[in-house]
């Protein structure tokens, strides 16, 4: 059997499952509809339900529905409208066609009476408010969505093929980024030449390209993309992903300039920090436990640096690293790039809580075989958080000097993503067995 079609059957053995438990007959999950600015005909950018992607490779595809029924093929309503304005979606093709029961439609409120057979009272109908038509009204039962969520953490073999693949077509822009770097180049340049080598547009990207030059690398989710490059370019930062049949990618690293020998060292020294947590994915461990990790870590580079004087231990009790590490070690990663189910207690709901103090961590889940996650310690220079420190109790331990000379180069993250082994076996680092495979 495929991967594809092996996924399939995983996917209807867990809905099953799943409908059974919270009470329901039946699943219908719409895959979305477009939306327009206010006032304006003119549409965003198309984004489906994670739900509906996660059965069927469609990424384009709005006003489709998809029907999970115990014991039955899915039923795949394929919204194909007769369109001389836009480009319709082509025939229905692929592996997927003849795992389904499949109904075209021309119309989007066609999709009610193919679907109308299935709608009683114990039909659970997850989506968008917006996607409901008579008599589809999504419900979005939460007993039901807890269970998919959890179960969605977990990849199978032809999810972790897709995610192996956007690794394949995001490195080489990453490596075109960086030469475009090293020639010179503006943050819209960099972006540019990223875009041509993924063979990605803006419109999709997993995710909007995190483009940073010197002090724009301190800001941590930077969002704008100069046109002119800075009189002298010192660092760069790229977060970067793409993406494959709906399944992401997303990778960072930070890079100096010939010449700035000092911020290369604290590159290079991050760069054996991020390797040791990567090692410490494996089955059954708590990630907030990684992430504490990963406060200790940053100590003892503060410390080995030269910026702060204190001893590891007393950094982190003190909370002096987190000016300089203020954001989570990182999160699942699938179908969406922060994938849902992060906080989730059990497969019933629940929160697990973050690690006191530590609000923006974005995962407090044990780790499973199978599960994705990203491993994205940073160590950075912003000027608000530098400024508290500073007028902290604390102030007297850190080498100002230092900090400010070091402030020039904004800040280093270096985030790779990473798949959990069974049986405490090492884990699969999907981003650096990519760059192997094309000779870095």
């Amino acid at each position: 059997m495929s991967l594809y079609l092996d996924h399939l059957n995983t996917l209807q053995r867990q809905a099953e499952a799943a409908l059974e438990r919270a009470g329901f007959d039946a699943l219908l999950i719409a895959s979305g509809i477009e939306k327009f600015a206010f006032l304006d005909d003119r549409p965003y950018l198309f984004q489906p339900n994670p739900h509906f992607k996660h059965w069927l490779p469609l990424t384009s595809h709005p006003n489709s529905w998809i029907a999970v029924r115990p014991g039955k093929k899915p039923r795949v309503v394929y919204f194909q409208p007769d369109d001389y304005w836009h480009v319709p979606p082509s025939a229905p093709s692929g592996e997927w066609v003849d795992a389904v029961e499949l109904v075209v439609i021309r119309e989007p409120e066609d999709a009610a009476q193919a679907l109308a057979d299935l709608v009683t009272p114990r039909t659970a109908i997850v989506g968008e408010a917006d996607a409901a038509l008579p008599g589809l009204t999504p419900n979005n039962p939460e007993p039901l969505l807890n269970l998919l969520h959890w179960a969605r953490g977990v990849k199978t073999p032809y999810e972790l093929a897709q995610m192996r693949a956007a690794q394949r077509r995001a490195v080489p822009a990453h490596r075109a980024a960086h030469q475009a770097f090293l020639a010179g180049g503006s943050e819209a340049a960099i972006h540019r030449a990223y875009l041509v080598a993924s063979g990605h547009t803006d419109r999709d990207l997993p995710y909007t390209n995190i483009i940073g030059l010197n002090e724009h690398a301190a800001v941590l989710h930077y969002q704008y993309q100069d046109e002119r490059p800075p009189a002298e370019s010192r660092s760069f930062l790229i977060d970067a992903g793409a993406q494959v049949n709906g399944y992401a990618s997303d990778i960072t690293r930070t890079w100096s300039a010939p010449g700035h020998d000092e911020f290369a060292a604290l590159i290079a020294a991050m760069e054996v920090e991020q390797l040791g947590l990567v090692d410490e994915v494996r089955e059954g461990v708590d990630y907030r436990d990684i992430h504490l990790s990963a406060h200790r870590r940053t100590a003892r580079l503060l410390r080995n640096a030269g910026i702060v004087k204190m001893s590891e231990e007393a950094m982190v009790e003190e909370g002096v690293t987190k000016p300089f590490f203020p954001h989570g070690i990182g999160h699942l990663l699938g179908l969406q790039v922060h994938d849902v189910g992060g906080f989730m207690a059990s497969e019933t709901g629940g929160v697990a809580t973050k690690p006191a103090g530590h609000r923006y961590l974005r995962l407090t889940r044990p780790l499973q075989a199978g599960m994705v996650v990203t491993i994205e310690p940073g160590l950075y220079f912003i000027p608000m958080l530098l400024r508290e420190l500073r007028a902290s109790k604390n102030a007297g331990h850190v080498d100002w000097a230092t900090v400010d000379r070091l402030s020039r180069y904004g800040g280093i993250r270096i985030e790779d993503d990473v798949a959990c082994r069974a049986g405490g076996e090492a884990p699969e680092n999907l981003t650096r067995d990519a760059f192997a495979a094309t000779g870095d």
